[in-house]
């Protein structure tokens, strides 16, 4: 089992319960090979979705996997919750732990927020997104997928592009790989990129064909028009030309190279379609694998029961 009773962050996560997680999403990933793709796991547990901000993918994958492992899901969305005729976050809260429920998943649009949810429920809390702040497990299935395709984390060359600055998968992947032993190094314009983030032991890069020829694989980041303010690159065009990942771009750099992006993918401006949809491209793994580990983190910090 893991050390914290949440998972809130990885800033701080011991690397041993990363490590278990990780080991244990593997052991779920054959789960789902199976023709049955179903384990009673966390039978008799109930899971509430808790969601202030729209998901598609983190929300699908989170509900798939408490499925998979046999839980009770119950789905909050705020846009039709009693928010909305003016009932307060606390008492929002304390109305679902009054039902007796063991696990809440939450996005949030407010940075602490499932931290400051923690402080009104006795049940496990896991952050799927809490505004520019972190997003820990994608990390941990970001991290999933360049195992399974490296054998190690250790020692990894691995560059996160694009808008790191509105990115909280960008800041959660940082402090999982770093605690896992790997080298980063973050790229993108200036203005993308916040200014002390060196801060964090990571180096930082405006060429991105300097850190193409030093990466072992890129992570690339969406462009969040939603969550930045005007000017803070010329235009899509020039951000393409200088920062976009292409074919012509690899091509000239004549290695192997691992690609992958979180999603959703703006095709035509970070990444080219040709690029996600190659062979070098795991972006595809790393939904199932969002599945896996997230059957990981619920069962290891709900004590879910081992398979027979």
């Amino acid at each position: 089992m893991l050390e914290q009773k949440h998972l809130l962050g990885l800033d701080g996560y011991p690397a041993k319960d990363i490590e278990t997680i990780i080991d244990t999403a593997f052991s779920f990933r054959e789960v789902l090979d199976r023709p049955i793709k179903k384990v009673p796991s966390l039978q008799g547990k109930t899971i509430v979705n808790l969601f202030f901000e729209n998901s598609t993918r983190t929300r699908i994958s989170f509900e798939l996997a408490q499925k998979r492992l046999s839980a009770d899901t119950v789905n909050f969305s705020a846009s039709t919750s009693s928010l909305k005729k003016g009932e307060s976050f606390k008492d929002t809260a304390q109305n679902i732990e009054a039902m007796k429920i063991d696990a809440v998943v939450m996005r949030h649009p407010d940075p602490g927020a499932p931290l400051h949810l923690t402080k009104h429920v006795d049940a496990v809390v896991i952050n799927a997104g809490d505004g520019k702040h972190e997003h820990p497990t994608q990390a941990i299935l970001d991290m999933m997928s360049l195992k399974e395709v490296f054998g190690k984390i250790e020692g990894l060359n691995v560059a996160l592009v694009g808008d790191i600055s509105h990115s909280r998968v960008a800041l959660s992947n940082i402090h999982g790989l770093k605690a896992l032993g790997a080298n980063v190094t973050v790229c993108g314009p200036p203005t993308l990129i916040p200014p002390h983030i060196g801060s964090l032991g990571v180096t930082v890069s405006h060429d991105l064909d300097e850190v193409i020829e030093w990466a072992d694989a890129l992570n690339i980041l969406r462009i969040q028009m939603e969550r930045m303010g005007v000017g803070l690159f010329p235009s899509v065009r020039e951000y393409r030309d200088v920062f976009g990942v292409n074919t012509e771009r690899l091509d000239r750099h004549k290695k192997e190279l691992i690609i992958m992006h979180p999603g959703p993918m703006n095709r035509g401006i970070e990444i080219d379609s040709a690029v996600a949809d190659s062979k070098q491209a795991i972006i595809l793994d790393q939904v199932l694998n969002g599945v896996a580990s997230r059957m990981a983190i619920l069962y290891l910090l709900l004590g879910g029961k081992a398979e027979e």
